[in-house]
């Protein structure tokens, strides 16, 4: 799915760092992908989804801790010992 390639992509050289005391991971992750041109939008059951040129949405929610995560949505994992993020796409 080159959707989350490129997701990943852009969390692997965000163009902010995230600062928890500044800013929710939520808000972060949306603004490095509002700022990277990625078009998100609201999303009634995770925390946003991003909409494709094509018009189809990926939903998203975003999380310190990756355990039982929803299979049914993407993740975006931050691991706060690291300060590395991993991007899980949805299972179909």
């Amino acid at each position: 799915m080159p959707l989350i390639t490129a997701i990943a992509a852009l969390f692997s050289q965000p163009p902010i760092p995230f600062k928890p005391e500044q800013q929710t991971l939520k808000g972060w992750a949306m603004y490095c992908l509002r700022d990277r041109g990625f078009k998100v939008i609201y999303a009634q059951n995770a925390d946003f989804a991003v909409e494709t040129r094509e018009g189809s949405k990926v939903y998203f929610s975003v999380t310190e801790d990756a355990t039982n995560l929803d299979k049914k949505i993407g993740w975006i994992v931050r691991d706060s010992a690291t300060n590395q993020i991993t991007v899980i796409p949805p299972q179909s």
